[in-house]
């Protein structure tokens, strides 16, 4: 079924029957999405699943935006309706080609990760990161967070069982040990948990916005390594070196950001057939942990 049919059928079985027709858009990875215009009344964002029962997802993904807008004061779409197979939100538009957009978003994402700090790692419930699930119980130690829950977490999946080599999970479980040698101290805060560019969009007024959250309490940095290492366009060049200002990140934050993206790479790898180089990117940052094998001589 094509995604409008299956995005409209949804809609009008969940009571919208005054949707007339949905445009699919493109981008998502995940999921199926697309516009939905209406008798008399503003047009809809809606995302679904073809196929497969989402459970829980979008009830996660709606307390996620929730939680970003109430207590991080992030701008986040409104939710519509949500239900088993069906997230539908207000529309936003595409961001702003500008400098001062990103300076915005910098003041933002620091005033999120400033005045949100917890005591512990972990969230109220698991969530999803894509269509996986995020483990996120709760843990008093952040090193043990990050590496068994955002980390060693993801070796048993069947794509980066596939993917890493019996040298490669060896090495990032000794990365996983020596994190306290490599990661400086920082308490948990509330985090997006999947920001990258594609997710940051703008309301009608031009201000950031944010969609598409796997939200929890951990390291701030796990933001900034994903803006920070994917693709971002120019005009966010500024972004960085304010949102480092605003937080006082010290001067070793850039080294840091490949260890930290690690787990986001691991969930590429575990979600899509084509990963985009994550497994290489993965494979570079564990190089210097793999065992190096004893000479013939020695």
């Amino acid at each position: 079924m094509r995604t409008s049919s299956l995005l409209l059928d949804r809609l009008h079985a969940a009571g919208l029957r005054d949707v007339t027709a949905v445009d699919p858009v493109e981008g998502g990875f995940a999921a199926l999405a697309g516009v939905a215009t209406r008798r008399g009344g503003p047009g809809l964002f809606v995302k679904s699943f073809a196929g497969v029962p989402a459970d829980e997802v979008f009830a996660a993904e709606a307390e996620g935006l929730a939680a970003l807008r109430e207590r991080g004061g992030l701008t986040t779409p409104e939710v519509v309706l949500v239900t088993r197979d069906l997230l539908v939100l207000s529309v936003l538009r595409e961001r702003p080609v500008t400098e001062v957009f990103w300076e915005q978003l910098a003041h933002a994402l620091a005033r999120l990760h400033t005045t949100t700090v917890h005591d512990r790692f972990g969230w109220e419930r698991d969530n999803w990161l894509g269509r996986r699930r995020q483990e996120n119980a709760w843990t008093a130690d952040g090193y043990e967070f990050f590496a068994r829950r955002r980390l060693l977490r993801w070796l048993p999946e069947p794509r980066v069982r596939a993917a890493l080599d019996e040298g490669d999970r060896q090495a990032l479980e000794r990365l996983c040990e020596r994190l306290p040698e490599l990661l400086p101290p920082r308490p948990a805060c509330l985090t997006h948990g999947d920001l990258w560019s594609h997710n940051v969009l703008a309301t009608e007024g031009g201000l950031p916005a944010v969609i598409d959250p796997a939200v929890s309490f951990t390291w701030a940095e796990v933001d900034l390594a994903h803006l920070w290492c994917t693709p971002h366009p120019p005009e966010a060049k500024g972004f960085f070196g304010l949102y480092a200002e605003l937080t006082g990140l010290d001067d070793g934050w850039r080294a840091r950001m490949p260890l930290i993206q690690l787990r986001q790479h691991l969930a590429v790898i575990a979600q899509f057939d084509h990963d985009w180089g994550a497994a290489e990117e993965v494979r570079a940052v564990l190089r210097p942990f793999r065992r190096r094998a004893r000479s013939a001589g020695g």
